[in-house]
């Protein structure tokens, strides 16, 4: 049995996501995900969206995905590699070279990212939103304010 591990955040599930599990899922027959914390994405000085548990369960639901573990820091790795006798540790190619020194345990793969989507576009386009719906609602009250000096 061949088993990958891979590491992330997983926050807004979204179709590259899934594109990322499929690629995964294929390379072997067990795909463990290390899924980054709560806690964990604050110190990395990420903001979540969905909390952990969510995040888990939304992955366990997912046909590619056969366990998924709490990734809380960056050194436990190695370890979980060797407890989960992984084969493969696969992760996107935005971290190449980045875990090159796992090389000694397991073979590492940097696989291409899902073009055009990302859970940051799409928290910078929800930003976006909330940004031009607050200019709206100021613009709405600068509106009424005026219209209340008026009378």
């Amino acid at each position: 049995m061949k088993t990958i591990i891979t590491y992330g955040t997983f926050d807004l599930f979204h179709v590259g996501h899934v594109r990322l599990l499929q690629r995964l899922k294929r390379l072997g027959d067990r795909l463990v995900i290390g899924l980054s914390t709560d806690e964990f994405n604050t110190q990395k000085g990420k903001t979540v969206v969905i909390p952990y548990a969510d995040r888990k369960e939304v992955l366990l639901s997912c046909k590619y995905v056969d366990d998924v573990f709490p990734e809380e820091n960056w050194e436990q790795k190695r370890q979980d590699i060797q407890r989960e006798n992984a084969d493969i540790f696969a992760i996107g190619d935005d971290w190449i070279g980045k875990f090159d020194d796992l090389n000694d345990i397991v073979d590492v793969l940097y696989l291409p990212r899902t073009q055009d989507i990302s859970t940051t576009d799409i928290k910078a386009v929800m930003s976006q939103i909330e940004e031009d719906k607050k200019k709206e609602i100021k613009n709405l009250f600068s509106h009424l304010s005026s219209l209340v000096t008026k009378l």
